[in-house]
């Protein structure tokens, strides 16, 4: 038992570290009289303006590598992995003859040639099971875990002649199953003693977790992570891998994948459940982001390339890819800065060298009467946005595909892999200075719990903008002038005092369960006792769907909408019932779940039966708790 909620520590040690915090700042495990001092807010340290050098825990000074493998081309640009042209980049190994599948006809093109023209193939030709020239159907699930697990053999074949712990391992991960029973595969590629969670945290080097085909009906991404886990385990992309660690999950949703459709078995849009963790997929992805750490989340989609805006604006989609990082309420300035300059500028230059536009990300509403163009969401339900609350730097890729089925595959796999290679390089480049980053990140968001304001709901800026798209006949380009709501600027819509932390009632475990798999400390508290809180007063309820920038969110069984005024008084905090406190690095992610009034909180979607179960604890409560487990 311990009297005192703490933080459980989810920096890791950078080498500059010592420089930034005082000496006791893991700690924040003393009594209440002090905890604030302890972790109390401390000076922005100085932005590097280049790399910092990387640390390694397990290599002698003399063999860390002092330099990555230099990219050719125009100096300072990330290329694409092959350097040269035309490559053919190989399987992982032989592969069983693909099962006989059937496909319907492909449907005929939504445009004609002279569209098709803007977007020639690339000058090299990738190779999975699915990009076969005679195949109709992409990868299977089961080649695409028969092509990790000849990876992770080749590997193993590696390290077994080489005594070395520089050697490349890979090992095939096992990471869930879907609604339907299909694994979900991913795989573990690294130069650590070992490929286990610990040895990755010791080897010290930051670990990035790839993630594909959310949706079903997006292939793209899926493919050119089997090209990606190839290159990383026998490629071009190797040498990284003595200054980072990858964890590759190509395909998330195999069912949606199999049936072609965006949504999971269960008709869900999952990549809109990583607040509610509703799928077993999404629960998968937040137990690999728990035991992994990444300081890096990808996330690679398809956006239409005409439907909507065929209907809306007589008008095709123009780019290659569509890029964002995470734009969501309470997350750290810093993380912000160092998405922008340290991974979005350099994917700019890389997709501009290989002659790939891109922009950002945007999507427009399933009502055709809705004009408005719409970034990314700026609620935290996405991968991207939640991801980015765990202190992660978390993308979107998005690469033209919805809608087409196979036109420009090679293109598509192309645009993937030359952004994930761009990522995966300024993670490398950046590994030190991330750590730091990170640390401090870590420390701040814990230290801010009983103090100033936290953002409980913001909304996108409405703007204008000039915005390029392709004349459906002539394929030229053609300029429209649309209302663009920015979620480069967030609009504050709803504050509160930050709590110290939330009570929840014993009833309540349900989100106590969520809560944790979203990697938060949760205590149950041991011995009765009364706590200074704010609790829920209801002015007003309806009924009505999550809303997304698109429109209702696939599978929403319907939410309760909720006003409320917080009443601040002393309540009774029974045995059994919990604790969750917001001196903790995920705190926002606590915010964002319990906060009853916004339409992705469990109060909204029922998981928390009654407002009555939960309560904003106002001071540090003098209790004793138990950790759960």
């Amino acid at each position: 038992m311990t009297m005192h909620p703490f933080s459980r520590r989810s920096a890791r040690p950078s080498a500059l570290r010592a420089a930034l915090l005082p000496a006791h700042g893991t700690a924040c495990v003393l009594l209440a009289a002090w905890l604030l001092t302890a972790c109390g807010s401390t000076p922005l340290p100085p932005w590097p303006a280049t790399p910092t050098a990387p640390r390694s825990a397990e290599q002698p000074a003399a063999s860390r590598p002092q330099a990555l493998p230099a990219p050719t081309g125009p100096a300072a640009v990330s290329r694409p992995l092959p350097d040269h042209a035309p490559l053919v980049v190989q399987g992982a190994g032989p592969m069983a003859a693909p099962a006989v599948l059937p496909s319907a006809p492909p449907a005929p093109p939504p445009y004609g040639a002279a569209v098709a023209a803007r977007f020639p193939e690339p000058p090299m030709a990738y190779s999975t099971p699915g990009l076969r020239p005679e195949r109709r159907a992409f990868t299977t699930n089961a080649e695409l875990g028969q092509w990790l697990r000849a990876l992770a053999d080749s590997a193993a074949q590696g390290t077994a002649t080489m005594a070395t712990t520089a050697t490349t391992r890979a090992r095939v991960l096992t990471i869930g199953n879907s609604q339907r029973g299909e694994p979900i595969a991913g795989l573990l590629l690294t130069r650590a003693a070992g490929t286990d969670p610990a040895s990755l945290e010791r080897s010290g080097r930051p670990t990035v977790v790839l993630i594909g085909q959310q949706h079903g009906d997006e292939p793209a991404g899926s493919e050119a992570l089997l090209v990606v886990s190839s290159e990383l385990a026998q490629g071009l992309l190797e040498p990284l891998l003595d200054r980072i660690n990858v964890v590759v999950v190509p395909r998330a949703n195999p069912d949606g994948a199999q049936a072609g459709t965006r949504v999971t078995a269960n008709g869900l849009d999952m990549n809109r459940d990583h607040l509610l963790l509703d799928t077993p997929e999404a629960r998968a992805l937040a137990q690999v982001v728990n035991d992994y750490r990444p300081i890096l989340v990808l996330d690679a989609h398809e956006f239409t390339v005409a439907g909507r805006y065929l209907q809306k604006f007589n008008a095709i989609q123009r780019y290659d890819a569509l890029l964002q990082y995470t734009t969501t309420a309470n997350y750290p300035e810093f993380l912000t800065k160092a998405s922008e300059e340290w991974y979005h500028q350099p994917l700019l230059a890389a997709l501009a060298a290989q002659d790939l536009t891109s922009h950002w990300y945007y999507t427009t509403s399933t009502d055709m009467q809705d004009q408005r163009l719409s970034m990314g969401g700026i609620r935290p339900d996405t991968s991207r946005n939640v991801n980015g609350l765990k202190n992660a730097v978390s993308l979107l890729i998005e690469t033209r595909g919805v809608g087409i089925g196979r036109m420009h595959i090679q293109r598509r796999v192309h645009t993937q892999v030359t952004a994930i290679a761009s990522a995966l390089r300024s993670t490398a480049e950046r590994a030190a200075d991330l750590e730091q980053v990170r640390s401090f990140v870590a420390r701040e968001v814990s230290a801010q719990a009983c103090r100033g304001q936290v953002v409980v709901e913001a909304a996108a800026t409405p703007t204008r903008r000039e915005l390029d798209f392709l004349d459906p006949d002539t394929g030229a380009d053609r300029r429209l002038s649309v209302v663009w709501n920015s979620s480069l600027t967030l609009r504050l819509v709803k504050a509160r005092f930050r709590p110290c932390g939330y009570w929840l009632a014993a009833s309540a475990t349900a989100a106590v369960e969520r809560l944790k798999q979203l990697g938060l400390q949760v205590m149950r508290i041991a011995e009765p006792g009364a706590m200074l809180a704010e609790t829920y007063l209801e002015t007003a309820r309806e009924s009505g769907d999550r809303q997304d920038v698109r429109g209702s969110i696939a599978g929403n069984a319907g939410i309760l909408r909720v006003q409320v005024t917080p009443m601040r008084r002393a309540i009774d905090a029974p045995a059994g019932s919990f604790y969750v406190p917001l001196n903790q690095p995920r705190a926002p992610l606590a915010v964002a779940a319990l906060e009853p009034d916004t339409q992705n909180s469990y109060f909204a979607n029922r998981v928390i039966a009654d407002l009555a179960d939960i309560a904003r604890v106002m001071a540090i409560p003098a209790l004793v708790f138990d950790e759960t487990e």
